[in-house]
């Protein structure tokens, strides 16, 4: 049977509205409603559910979905259950929306980072699958913890990193299997300077960029060496613009991670790995998102591009050359004018995630099963936070921070 399924949040991400209208992203009727919408289309989801904290967005929220999905997708249909009520204000209305799923339901959290954890693990605690955008967790500790919890109550719980389904990262995961050993990685990921007007009301407050976008390179890179553990880590980072624009005063502009590896069976085998992410890049570069990396090994490297993708759009009205990333989310209406972008890296994430639960839930997979493909699991992505979690330790204390890896156990020094 399908699962029902709660949207947590009401962003830019789940639905693409921001401040009353669409968003100015490159989202503009967002990806994770647009996508449910589609697979209950499809038949792969049953019930839709959507909660927030304040429910007087939702009237707004429903006519732009109406206007911006339904309207251009058939009639697609975009209904779905809100909490809190369209009069009432409550940042507790997840428990409520949670309460009101069956057990083997899910649950999709695009949430704040400081709120991953606990609305998680109220999830995981009612036996509601969980998917949860990156980064999994701020701290490694509350990582471990819902992982535990997950085992304990049976349920899947898989990190949104989507660009593991990337067609060119996808690719070079595998053939990096034939380039010998991990030598060096570096990569950088970037955001224009308006997305700090979005995230202005908690950007380097309750998070920072290195949470928010290097935790996609570093994901790619631990999935393309499993042969490998982190072991130090040492952070450094820009300052200046993004408070200029107005954001809280110890909110970084570009962040960098120095991050130490070794050869879990060889430890005389080490290699390094760069990571940079900026929420500061230039207006109107063209792209919304830089994204680039070079994998070194002792056999061979790989270098990729994905800002460019050799497809560009001019238009008098936005006076400027655009790169097109379609490859992420297709918006355009297939031949029968239905959504037709089932082949987006950022759909497949989610297709994946929904045919692991129904899996789950009918008893043709189990949880280990599922760990032992490569996917986002939150057992395959504890490299990741605890890479995330002593880069933010090495900001704030300015120093190199270990990360000590025995069996299943993880500590930061």
């Amino acid at each position: 049977m399908a699962p029902s399924v709660l949207m947590a949040r009401t962003g830019e991400y789940t639905t693409g509205f921001v401040g009353g209208a669409a968003s100015g992203s490159d989202k503009k009727v967002g990806v994770v409603g647009l996508t449910l919408f589609d697979l209950r289309r499809r038949g792969k989801v049953g019930k839709l559910s959507m909660v927030g904290v304040s429910g007087r967005k939702f009237p707004g929220i429903r006519e732009h979905l109406r206007k911006n999905i339904s309207e251009v997708y058939n009639g697609l249909d975009v209904s779905f259950e809100s909490f809190p009520a369209d009069d009432q204000t409550d940042p507790d209305a997840y428990k409520a929306a949670i309460d009101a799923l069956e057990p083997g339901s899910a649950i999709t959290i695009f949430t704040p980072d400081p709120t991953h954890f606990p609305i998680a693990l109220y999830a995981i605690q009612r036996k509601i699958h969980v998917m949860i955008t990156k980064p999994a967790t701020k701290l490694l500790q509350d990582h471990l913890t819902l992982l535990e919890e997950s085992r304990k109550h049976g349920v899947f719980v898989y990190i949104e990193h989507h660009k593991r389904f990337d067609p060119a990262y996808s690719d070079a995961r595998a053939k990096a299997k034939n380039l010998g050993d991990f030598n060096y990685f570096y990569s950088y990921m970037s955001q224009p300077k308006s997305q700090l007007e979005t995230f202005k009301a908690w950007a380097g407050k309750e998070s920072d960029i290195s949470y928010y976008l290097n935790s996609h390179h570093i994901d790619i890179n631990e999935s393309m060496v499993p042969d490998y553990k982190p072991v130090k880590v040492t952070a450094s980072a820009a300052k200046g613009t993004a408070v200029a624009l107005g954001c809280a005063p110890e909110t970084e502009d570009t962040i960098t991670l120095l991050v130490n590896w070794q050869n879990k069976q060889d430890p005389s085998k080490v290699a390094t790995g760069v990571y940079t992410a900026s929420w500061t890049a230039p207006q109107k570069a063209g792209v919304h998102s830089n994204q680039y990396f070079h994998y070194m090994g002792s056999k061979g490297e790989i270098r990729i591009n994905q800002a460019k993708r050799g497809y560009d759009i001019v238009d008098d009205n936005q006076g400027q050359l655009a790169w097109i990333n379609p490859f992420y989310m297709r918006y355009a209406p297939d031949e029968e004018g239905n959504f037709g972008g089932q082949t987006g890296y950022g759909y497949i994430s989610f297709e994946k995630f929904i045919d692991a639960v129904t899996a789950l839930n009918e008893g043709r997979v189990t949880l280990d099963q599922l760990d032992a493909r490569p996917l986002p699991t939150l057992k395959n992505t504890i490299a990741t936070t605890a890479i995330l979690h002593a880069g933010r330790i090495s900001l704030d204390e300015n120093r190199t921070v270990e990360i000590v890896h025995d069996g299943d156990k993880w500590e930061l020094k």
